[in-house]
């Protein structure tokens, strides 16, 4: 029964489900929220592999833009609804965080 997973293992058990249905594209809205570190980082490299493997699109949505920027090739940053800037995570500089996450990327 899933009530006696864990919340990381409730979390994999989730995309498992999903990934079950052969989706063309996989929502992930803060997949890795209020988890240990050390299963975010579990998720992370499931996702990863995802990405490398598996043909489908992947959309992310986290509040850590440091930890997307591990798996993700581009981001978007909304403010109230926006977008405020897009691309790739190599051309997002320090004032644009700043800017935009008051520094907490």
């Amino acid at each position: 029964m899933s009530t006696s997973l864990s919340g990381g293992e409730q979390q994999m058990l989730a995309i498992g489900r999903a990934l079950m249905t052969n989706p063309r594209l996989l929502i992930l809205d803060e997949a890795t929220e209020g988890l240990a570190p050390v299963v975010r980082q579990e998720i992370r490299t499931a996702i990863s592999r995802l990405k490398k493997e598996a043909d489908m699109a992947i959309l992310m949505i986290d509040n850590s833009l440091m930890e997307l920027a591990t798996v993700a090739d581009r981001g978007v940053i909304l403010e109230k609804g926006r977008s405020v800037w897009s691309g790739d995570f190599d051309a997002l500089t320090a004032e644009i965080t700043d800017q935009y996450l008051g520094g907490n990327g």
